[in-house]
């Protein structure tokens, strides 16, 4: 985590999962890794196949990502390509969606690249943006289907039911 306080560090420590920190903290009490220990912590310590990313913000440092070939993936709450980018998440995405008079909006899981929200595409969903409604409606109708395709992507991904094709699209393949 990059966020040392926040409530999924919390609960892991709770459950004795290991945490890590990265970057080092600006403000003090809490140890951070350099990326190299980062990398060298999950490869060879925690023995990682995956990094599964949500909410976190920061652009991922080429050396994780190199790492973690087609194994790291990450969740936005709106349609990628459009509303992506540096500084476009939470609320400012689904402010955008409203302003912007589109009528579909949804959740998008794909991998993570060295730059931001430009990652291959994995897994999509489309909810309705009614005329009359307000940024956080349009959030809590995302946040529904963020809850369900994450989990079947993970459990795509971990299963092997991803595969490739020759212009570097991934295909998610349906459990047997």
């Amino acid at each position: 985590s990059d966020v040392p306080s926040c409530g999924g560090v919390a609960y892991a420590k709770q459950h004795d999962i290991p945490v890590l920190t990265y970057p080092i903290p600006k403000k003090g009490g809490f140890p951070g890794l350099t990326v190299d220990e980062l990398v060298h912590a999950l490869k060879s310590d925690h023995k990682a196949d995956f990094a599964l990313l949500a909410g976190y913000l920061k652009l991922i440092p080429p050396p994780l990502v190199k790492a973690f070939p087609r194994a790291m993936l990450n969740i936005h709450p709106g349609l990628l390509p459009s509303f992506g980018g540096k500084g476009m998440y939470g609320e400012r995405v689904h402010q955008a969606v409203v302003a912007s008079g589109t009528r579909f909006t949804g959740p998008t899981v794909h991998f993570v690249d060295e730059e931001f929200d430009t990652g291959a595409i994995l897994a999509q969903r489309v909810v309705p943006v009614f005329p009359t409604d307000t940024p956080s409606q349009v959030a809590a109708r995302v946040l529904r289907e963020e809850h369900k395709v994450y989990p079947e992507a993970v459990a795509a991904l971990v299963d092997g039911r991803i595969t490739w094709r020759h212009d570097g699209i991934p295909i998610i393949w349906t459990a047997s």
